[in-house]
């Protein structure tokens, strides 16, 4: 292994998810394993920009890999955008000689992280972390796991009113852009119907599926939403027009939100948050750079950076199939 690198900085950037603190842990733990030095840069890029560091060490992350969040905290970056504010960003990882990094977020930190390489050969490895599993290169992102477990439980409770008062519950899960979160969790919890981005229903659809249901004797139904599925203008939206149209249903919502986010990892988003935080040490050490590391038949791989923001995370459709089958 070359050891051209001394020194090691870590951030987490973008929105938060569970295994984050487990991935920073990984890291300054191997960095101490390979006598190599590690910072740690609160608040991600803008940190960075900011010279806001601070030296890690193995002890430094006792007790973190349960934790959910991130303790290096994570924030949005305009001035990061500007070549000015990259400038700034490098000139404080000279000062601080830092000779590379691992950004742990999503498409966004990569991009930036992408960016910042290509004006100063700065080497860079990703690790990805969002809930949302939209990360191609990839089977899970940090976090992904625990958020399925999150909205399971949130939906199994939720049933339990459903089925004392005969009614239907619109519940929407986080998903902008892919429909992971909702298909998975769907079929995991027993829901009635699945509505993703990738795949649109109608309203017709929706409502013949609806009325098939109610037609089979069933006494209460949950439709799990994505928030980024275009089949109504919102989740309330879609609420009124079955009312309107099925008034045979008593219809509630429930919106999820942030606490899809929150909690602590399942134990396996912190296992591979161990795997992936090794790896991305060990690659900077081998001289690779501009590299996501990920999950690909249970195997630790490495995919570049930017087939990893351009590429697509296919939904499995199988279990769209399977989805079907089960809502009989």
């Amino acid at each position: 292994m070359s050891n051209k690198i001394n020194k090691i900085g870590v951030l987490t950037s973008g929105g938060d998810s569970p295994g984050m603190n487990a991935a920073i842990r990984s890291v300054v733990r191997t960095c101490a394993y390979h006598k190599i030095e590690c910072v740690g840069i609160y608040r991600g890029y803008q940190g960075m920009i900011e010279g806001d560091f601070t030296d890690m060490g193995p002890r430094s992350v006792n007790n973190i890999v349960n934790k959910g969040g991130t303790i290096l905290k994570s924030a949005r970056s305009t001035e990061f955008r500007t070549a000015e504010g990259r400038k700034k960003a490098h000139e404080q990882l000279l000062k601080a000689n830092v000779d590379a990094l691992v950004v742990i977020g999503g498409d966004g930190t990569f991009t930036g992280g992408l960016l910042f390489n290509s004006e100063y050969n700065f080497p860079i490895i990703g690790i990805p972390g969002t809930i949302d599993n939209d990360i191609f290169g990839t089977t899970h992102t940090l976090g992904y796991d625990t958020a399925l477990n999150t909205v399971v439980e949130c939906i199994d409770k939720i049933r339990d009113t459903a089925i004392s008062h005969n009614r239907l519950f619109f519940v929407e899960v986080m998903g902008r852009d892919a429909g992971h979160i909702a298909l998975n969790a769907g079929i995991g919890a027993g829901a009635e119907e699945i509505l993703i981005p990738e795949e649109k229903l109608g309203l017709d659809r929706l409502l013949e599926s609806l009325k098939k249901s109610k037609a089979s004797g069933k006494s209460s139904s949950i439709v799990v939403i994505a928030e980024g599925d275009k089949i109504g203008k919102s989740v309330f939206e879609l609420k009124d027009y079955v009312e309107t149209n099925l008034p045979e249903y008593d219809v509630r919502v429930s919106v999820l939100g942030h606490m899809q986010r929150g909690g602590s990892p399942s134990c396996f988003d912190r296992v591979l948050a161990s795997r992936l935080g090794v790896k991305a040490v060990e690659s900077l050490m081998e001289g690779k750079s501009n590299y996501m590391v990920g999950l690909q038949n249970n195997k630790v791989e490495l995919t570049p950076l930017e087939q990893a923001i351009k590429s697509k995370s296919e939904i499995d459709i199988e279990l769209l199939r399977v989805s079907d089958i089960m809502s009989t």
